[in-house]
């Protein structure tokens, strides 16, 4: 049977600490991350573009209680104050995303040089208190004037100025920057954002124009890839993804292996394009006549080696082998009427397991990982988030357990800094690290905070 990741933690923790052993490595990376439209704020100041969530704000119940991200966490304003306690934390990484719109109002063409001042001085200030800057190029907030103009990511064009986009950003941060993500999460995009509505643009596409939305998307990647090798050649190269985890039911051999097969067909739109350079068939088979116009070419970009990947891991689906199945497996929830579903720490190891064992990347970053909650501070001022505690302290026994057993995962960082705007969903749910007070910008460091600078300090879960 599947061993808990609780009583795995349990057992091997309190045997650890009697030998005084460490849960992470000494160089292992510690960091959290962010988005710009979340976290920034400054949405109509020194030159900044509207991007494609400007216009979607204006939709009335588009985002929850009907805010805005024209200050969200205010970033854009608190970023010495933000490195300040990443600094206390002992944090020595940040993810954060690139405004698209702040760089290059349009999209292209004519530069925003506030927009790139903005970037250098937060950049210069992580590195001068030894936090290395991950960079995200694309984080959804595509720039208006392009989805009005080419009708956004279902567009060449689009792409072709991403490239564009990405010379500009990586020569003006020169070698402030070592690391890039060229994207973050396909799915949420191009799912999300044009066949569902639920998030900016908010369009309701076919599935025929879906598909090409998400092969365009894979393009981008791989344009932004090649653009990266040669603009800023010393930078490591990757791309931040959420698929869809696949948990064996059992230890048994033939789970694991329906796990792996599952993994890597449901996923094969995405990463496993990416990985591989081609959709496998079953893809294309399911899709017939929606399938995706592949261009002579599109391949050999979009498969390009990176020398990272990164995982956003939160939860994953479990499965079990099916010799009746067609395809040779069934998922199923093992709390199909529960919302602890979502509670998942076994998709830690098994994300992290089963990725490695089918494309062996070169290193592998956990790029997202967290939970939220309705914090609020108690009477003393003090945020007492019990819950991602218990989380986090889960999730990391999960990948404390690849790390031993020689997965090349190399950091992690949490899903987030700051409590932020959490997209349509505005305000209400809290991911961060760190209380914002989203009236007067002000912020506090959570227990949880307090808990994570421990185990940066000591590599140890306790």
């Amino acid at each position: 049977m599947l061993i808990p990741d609780y009583i795995y933690l349990r057992t091997t923790t309190r045997r650890r600490m009697m030998k005084n052993e460490r849960d992470f490595p000494e160089d292992f990376i510690w960091g959290s991350a962010a988005a710009a439209y979340q976290v920034e704020g400054g949405a109509h100041e020194d030159g900044k573009g509207p991007s494609i969530w400007t216009e979607f704000e204006k939709r009335p119940g588009a985002i929850l209680e009907n805010v805005t991200g024209d200050v969200a966490s205010n970033q854009y304003h608190c970023w010495r104050e933000d490195i300040r306690l990443m600094k206390e934390a002992g944090m020595n990484a940040y993810r954060f995303s690139l405004a698209w719109s702040r760089i290059l109002p349009d999209g292209k063409g004519k530069v925003n040089p506030k927009g790139l001042d903005y970037y250098k001085r937060l950049c210069d200030g992580l590195l001068e208190n030894g936090i290395e800057p991950y960079v995200t190029l694309y984080h959804w907030d595509l720039p208006l004037a392009l989805q009005q103009e080419y009708g956004g990511w279902e567009s060449r064009e689009t792409v072709r100025y991403f490239g564009d986009y990405a010379v500009c950003a990586a020569e003006a941060l020169g070698d402030r920057v070592k690391h890039y993500f060229t994207t973050n999460e396909f799915l949420g995009c191009s799912d999300v954002g044009y066949a569902k509505g639920m998030i900016a643009p908010g369009l309701r596409l076919p599935p025929d124009r879906r598909n090409q939305v998400r092969h365009h998307l894979l393009l981008a990647h791989g344009t932004a890839v090649r653009a990266l090798r040669s603009a800023a050649p010393w930078a490591e190269i990757g791309l931040a993804e959420n698929p869809r985890f696949m948990i064996p039911a059992t230890n048994s051999d033939e789970d694991i292996a329906a796990a792996k097969k599952a993994f890597r067909e449901i996923n094969a739109h995405f990463l496993t394009a990416v990985m591989e350079g081609g959709y496998p068939e079953c893809y294309l088979v399911a899709e017939k006549e929606n399938a995706p116009k592949v261009a002579d070419g599109d391949f050999e970009l979009i498969g390009a080696p990176v020398d990272f990947l990164g995982l956003n891991i939160y939860h994953g689906q479990f499965v079990r082998a099916d010799r009746e199945s067609p395809v040779g497996y069934k998922n199923y929830k093992e709390y199909p009427d529960d919302t602890s579903v979502l509670f998942q720490p076994e998709a830690m190891y098994w994300g992290c397991r089963i990725v490695n064992e089918l494309w062996h990347p070169r290193r592998l970053i956990i790029s997202e990982n967290g939970v939220c909650g309705n914090d609020r501070p108690e009477p003393d001022g003090k945020i007492y988030d019990f819950h991602r505690i218990k989380y986090m302290r889960a999730y990391l026994a999960s990948l404390s357990r690849a790390v031993r057993e020689k997965i090349p995962v190399k950091g992690y960082l949490h899903w987030s800094l700051l409590d932020n705007l959490e997209w349509n969903a505005g305000f209400r749910s809290r991911y961060g690290l760190i209380f914002v007070n989203y009236h007067t910008s002000e912020r506090i460091p959570k227990l949880s905070c307090r808990w994570y600078s421990d185990l940066i300090r000591t590599g140890r879960l306790g």
